[in-house]
C-alpha cells in the first residue's frame, strides 16, 4: 500500500472513532427529546435519524444515529463502512427495525438496494443530506461526476427503510425528556435555597 493510501486509511479510521463517540452523544440528545433540534440546520449538520436494530449475536436492542434522506416519500440511509458496519450486518441478519425521525417514530424493514436501478442517484441524495460530514470524508455530492462518485462510494451500502407502522409509547425518542422538568425543579429549589443564605 502506498504512503498516501496508508494516510487515508488512518484518517478514515480516526474519523470513524471520533464519530463513534459523537454518536453516543447524539443518541443521548435524541433520548432527551431534542431530535428536532438536531435537524434544525440540515444543510450544515445534515439530516439525522436513529435506527434501532437487533444485535446479530447478542439479540439485544441497538441504536445508531445515521444520516438519511426522504426520496419520493421513502426513507434511505447509507452504511459508509459498507459490509463492515456493525449495524449493517445486524439489519442483514434481522431486517426488522425502528427509526426515529424528527417528527415521528416508525417500525419497518430495512432492505439493501445498493445494486438496484437508480441507486447511484439515491446514494448521491443521501450523501448530500449528510451536510458537512460528506465533505469531511472528501465527498462533494453536488459537484462530483457520476464515475468519480461511484468510485468514491463503491464500498457504501444504500439502505431503503420501508415504513410499516407508526409507533408511540415508551422506549422511543424523548424517553428521557422527564429529565428537563426534574432539572428545572431542582434548579429552582437550589436558587431559592441560596436566597435564604
Amino acid at each position: 500500500m502506498e504512503t498516501t493510501e496508508i494516510k487515508k486509511a488512518d484518517t478514515g479510521e480516526s474519523l470513524a472513532l471520533v464519530f463513534k463517540q459523537f454518536n453516543r452523544f447524539m443518541l443521548l440528545l435524541w433520548r432527551l427529546g431534542l431530535g428536532a433540534w438536531i435537524n434544525i440546520w440540515p444543510q450544515g449538520f445534515g439530516r439525522i435519524m436513529v435506527i434501532t436494530h437487533t444485535g446479530r449475536k447478542t439479540r439485544t436492542r441497538r441504536q445508531t444515529p445515521v444520516n438519511y434522506a426522504v426520496i419520493n416519500g421513502e426513507v434511505y440511509c447509507t452504511a459508509s463502512r459498507g459490509i463492515h458496519s456493525d449495524w449493517y450486518q445486524n439489519i442483514v441478519t434481522n431486517p426488522h427495525v425502528e427509526i426515529w425521525l424528527p417528527d415521528s417514530w416508525w417500525a419497518g424493514t430495512a432492505e439493501d438496494v445498493s445494486d438496484q436501478e437508480g441507486s447511484l442517484e439515491k446514494m448521491r441524495m443521501v450523501i448530500m443530506a449528510c451536510g458537512f460530514v460528506g465533505r469531511l470524508f472528501g465527498l462533494d455530492a453536488c459537484a462530483m461526476h457520476d464515475k468519480d462518485f461511484r468510485n468514491a462510494t463503491r464500498d457504501f451500502r444504500l439502505i431503503h427503510i420501508h415504513r410499516k407502522q407508526a409507533r408511540t409509547g415508551r422506549n422511543g425518542p424523548g424517553d428521557l425528556a422527564w429529565v428537563w422538568p426534574l432539572t428545572t425543579l431542582l434548579l429552582i429549589f437550589w436558587l431559592f435555597s441560596r436566597r435564604d443564605e
